[in-house]
């Protein structure tokens, strides 16, 4: 459908259209919305926890309000905004870059969204029913197992949901990757970016069964009246700590390894310049992901698992050093000798890079046992967590919108509003985070809520929420920017000289993306072509007619019977009629499985004819 044609349709329509889309590129804005609205709400969080922090013996939240704040805050941002904002990218991006027309389940894809939306708003409704969870975003036994209320079960029951659809997307990401590459793209002719997006999709496929197993077993202690982590009951507490590490510490690697890739995409395009030691990046990226799963117990160091385990782990931790590192130098290397442009997606890149190392430096120091019994909950964790984190994934999804947005959304980004928003986060963020590596050294524990004149932290505290103030201006620079440049010119095809598959293709995307399936002839496949003097991709096969999905309203269905089931799991306890909603929910979402099932689903083509009829 032709731009003017998109303009002239209602609101409802274009609403209708994206409930049911089953369209890779209008996934990716889905995404981009949802994990753009909880991370508003998890900035806001963020900012009442530092104002409650801004000075001694405070009294702005309650000591429960507080604890509820730093759960939502820590769980909301994990899984509902950097996770969806990841999966935004890869929807966008990904089969564009291997130069597909979509992902290889479609519906699966439109699923994935819905559950992790339905998820996120039933954890969110906590706060207006009763309480919100507030066992700290890791909802560690036995406090998450006697919290009263009902916020942790909120908790279980949203993350269930909500990790369902994360699931999906990983497998579906790892299917598209593997089997619908274009003609030519060999693995190793694959962006930095597809490959670290496929190793975040093996380590969500690996890491989450294991979260989904914890949170059953704590749904099962709170709702059922079991005792996995009932210690008087012949239960272990360690146990939930061991299954949250072994799905939590890959977790880290799902949200970094991406945004990895996009700083190598970036580098190389705006150095000019093919990525420095591509085959050693690509190992890399396998061995932090290998070496991801072997150091979840470093979370667990003062539990007493003994010297043996607490050095393995030590050891395996200081490993991932290495890898990574290797990364750092050869973006320096890329760097090196290149026709840099300093833009503002270049600048979140650069800044990347000294603000990771930081965090790095300090994982290390974290890695080493007997001073992890110093830095152990308190600040100087936070600290590190969020120097890797937001110094990281953040960061890096700056980045990528920057660089990306005239491929999503069809408009660049302006570059003056850009800047600012750059300028203030990256400032505001080493004025709230730098100061707590010696706030925690200083003793300040975790999860605190108040702490005392005498303690010599006034200044500190007041320095990182001074900090906080400056990142959340620059959020809010970023949302203006987006909001004028809606109304700007439409981007060229390829505003960046880039060097892949999806610079390609128009601004945004055609919805079947190309034409004709394009031919890959080496690593940088567009830059090939345009060094050769061609300017565009040479077709791997005819103009021909092209098969394409139906749109489908049953995603967003089963999602919402899932959604009304969660809340009979939550009650059933207190009323017996809640069953009814249960069953009732259960039974709708296995309708509509049971409809997809029965249904003929051929989808639609599009016929060479009009394929020649629209404009490239």
């Amino acid at each position: 459908m032709s731009v003017a044609a998109t303009q002239k349709r209602g609101f409802g329509s274009v609403l209708w259209d994206y409930v049911t889309t089953v369209d890779h590129k209008k996934i990716a804005h889905l995404y981009l919305f949802g994990g753009g609205l909880f991370f508003l709400i998890g900035g806001i969080e963020a900012m009442l926890i530092r104002i409650q922090l801004a000075k001694p013996d405070n009294d702005f939240l309650s000591a429960g309000l507080y604890n509820e704040m730093i759960t939502m805050h820590g769980t909301t941002m994990i899984f509902l905004a950097a996770m969806p904002l990841i999966f935004a990218l890869m929807n966008a991006v990904l089969p564009l870059q291997i130069g597909a027309r979509d992902v290889a389940f479609p519906y699966l894809n439109s699923l994935g969204f819905w559950l992790f939306m339905f998820g996120g708003i039933l954890l969110n409704c906590s706060w207006f029913l009763g309480g919100a969870p507030d066992a700290g975003w890791t909802a560690y036994a036995p406090l998450s197992t006697t919290s009263p209320g009902h916020g942790v079960d909120f908790y279980v029951m949203g993350l269930q949901i909500a990790g369902a659809g994360t699931l999906i997307g990983g497998i579906n990401f790892l299917v598209t990757v593997v089997n619908m590459r274009a003609p030519g793209m060999t693995y190793m002719r694959m962006p930095l970016f597809t490959w670290a997006s496929f190793i975040a999709s093996i380590l969500i496929l690996f890491a989450f069964p294991a979260l989904t197993v914890g949170l059953f077993l704590l749904m099962f202690d709170r709702m059922f009246g079991t005792a996995f982590f009932d210690v008087s009951l012949g239960g272990n507490t360690i146990i939930w700590e061991h299954i949250f590490w072994i799905f939590g510490h890959p977790e880290v690697y799902i949200l970094i390894l991406p945004l990895f890739g996009v700083f190598s995409d970036v580098f190389s395009t705006f150095a000019k310049k093919r990525l420095f030691g591509y085959t050693a990046m690509v190992f890399a990226t396998m061995l932090i992901a290998f070496l991801g799963f072997m150091v979840w117990a470093h979370h667990m160091f003062t539990v007493g698992l003994g010297p043996v385990a607490n050095s393995i782990f030590s050891i395996a931790t200081m490993a991932i050093a290495v890898p990574t590192g290797i990364k750092i130098f050869n973006w320096l290397a890329t760097l090196w000798g290149g026709n840099i442009t300093i833009n503002s997606a270049m600048l979140w890149s650069l800044a990347f890079i000294p603000t990771f190392t930081i965090g790095g430096m300090t994982g290390v120091m974290v890695a080493t046992v007997a001073a992890d019994y110093q830095y152990h909950d308190t600040y100087f964790v936070i600290a590190h967590f969020h120097y890797v984190i937001v110094g990281g994934t953040i960061f890096g999804i700056f980045a990528a919108l920057h660089y990306w947005w005239p491929k999503i959304f069809g408009r660049v980004l302006r570059e003056g509003l850009g800047k600012l928003t750059f300028w203030t986060f990256f400032i505001g963020f080493h004025l709230t985070f730098f100061i707590q590596h010696f706030l925690g050294l200083m003793g300040m524990p975790r999860r605190y809520w108040v702490f005392h004149s005498g303690d010599g932290l006034d200044l500190g505290n007041l320095i990182s929420t001074i900090g906080a103030f400056f990142m959340a201006f620059g959020v809010i620079v970023f949302i203006i920017n987006v909001i004028l440049t809606a109304r700007d010119e439409k981007a060229p095809a390829d505003p960046w000289d880039g060097r892949t598959l999806e610079w390609a293709t128009a601004s945004p995307p055609a919805h079947y993306n190309f034409k004709q399936t394009p031919l890959v002839r080496g690593l940088d496949p567009l830059w090939i072509e345009k060094s050769e003097g061609k300017g565009k991709m040479t077709p791997a096969e005819p103009l021909g007619e092209i098969h394409m999905p139906n749109n489908s309203f049953l995603p967003f269905l089963f999602s919402l019977g899932l959604f009304v089931a969660g809340f009979g799991f939550i009650y059933q306890t207190d009323n017996k009629a809640w069953l009814a909603v249960l069953i009732g929910g259960m039974a709708f979402s296995l309708g509509t499985m049971v409809v997809r099932s029965m249904k003929d689903d051929l989808g639609y083509h599009i016929s060479k004819e009009e394929l020649e009829r629209e404009a490239d």
